[in-house]
């Protein structure tokens, strides 16, 4: 089986010769043959492909703000941002202040970020909002950090006038396979999901898109979320990876068994060999992963983490605590965008 490596390098490390063709066709079950395979050679694979591309010392920074918090009228499981879920304790808030954000931001910037990352809930912007949204993307870009925006569904113009803004990427996961999804959202449909990212690729903006492991799917749909996004057109160029967050008042908080943390390396490692020119960002969850399940996840090829001490609404790993797993991995930050 092909590694699903591509000539199309956004990074390469040194020693790396020639690279064989991306693959776009993943199926389901070379996916979950994969994820099957002994973990130490599962590892070394995943490892040889993330080494021909990447440093696999370098750890990509991203921050994550929520500007718009609560009162989503969609009814994700997993979220106590839905306002559906009405003891989720996530009271709904208005869109922050242009300058609070970009205060925000020069923080992050001073930490060490390379991309800043702003998520409303909503189910999609209106008009006025995404203005303003718009103005914080640019004065994002002012001050030398990559962009990144969550807002829900996007049409093909609202698309085009956060390409006009400077976006860099949109975010917009599709959360878990094509057959489980409806076991876990009513209120948008998969192929929605699809729409927005396919208006996004449309207008020119780098895709942010991957899933949530931990919501009681089986393997066989966690190999289905992999192949799905392995199987687009063009990957994505962020792949974020979550580890459920049980949170009180939502639908999952206690419907679904934590996943084994060697299980949830896997579904790592099968997504930087089947998209071996992407960011794979180990996203949502960490705060509860170990140091050594944290590890794991980084020999699986995982390169890129968020920054900061929350995600949204949920708690993330204090800065110190990141700046010294790394130290002791001997692994530095990046600060080249991309």
């Amino acid at each position: 089986m092909p590694d699903g490596s591509s000539p199309d390098t956004m990074s390469m490390h040194a020693g790396a010769t020639s690279l064989p063709p991306i693959r776009t066709d993943w199926t389901r079950d070379e996916v979950a043959a994969l994820m099957a395979l002994p973990f130490p050679d599962l590892i070394y694979r995943a490892q040889t492909v993330h080494r021909a591309r990447f440093d696999p010392t370098e750890m990509q920074i991203s921050t994550l703000l929520s500007i718009k918090t609560g009162g989503c009228p969609e009814d994700c499981a997993y979220c106590p941002q839905s306002a559906v879920h009405e003891d989720g304790g996530v009271k709904a808030s208005r869109l922050m202040a242009v300058e609070e954000v970009l205060k925000e931001a020069r923080a992050a910037k001073a930490a060490g970020a390379a991309r800043f990352c702003m998520g409303a809930a909503w189910r999609s912007p209106k008009e006025h909002d995404l203005e303003t949204v718009c103005a914080m993307v640019e004065g994002v870009k002012a001050l030398g950090l990559e962009s990144c925006v969550t807002l829900g569904m996007l049409d093909n113009r609202q698309a085009h006038r956060l390409r006009d803004a400077g976006l860099d990427y949109y975010n917009h996961n599709i959360d878990t396979s094509p057959e489980y999804y409806g076991d876990i959202i009513s209120t948008r449909t998969f192929q929605d999901r699809l729409d927005t990212l396919e208006n996004v690729r449309d207008a020119g903006i780098n895709v942010c898109c991957g899933g949530i492991v931990g919501m009681g799917e089986d393997a066989t749909d966690r190999a289905g979320m992999i192949a799905t996004l392995a199987s687009m057109p063009r990957h994505p160029e962020s792949v974020p990876i979550n580890m459920l967050v049980r949170v009180e008042g939502t639908p999952l908080a206690d419907r679904a068994a934590a996943v084994d943390p060697i299980e949830f390396v896997r579904t790592i490692a099968a997504a930087r060999i089947t998209m071996p020119a992407s960011r794979v960002r180990l996203a949502a969850g960490r705060e509860d992963m170990s140091d050594e399940a944290q590890t794991l996840c980084f020999l699986a090829g995982a390169n890129s983490i968020f920054y900061g001490e929350r995600l949204l609404t949920t708690p993330n790993p204090a800065a110190v605590r990141d700046r010294q797993l790394l130290d002791r991995l001997g692994m530095h930050t990046s600060h080249k965008q991309g």
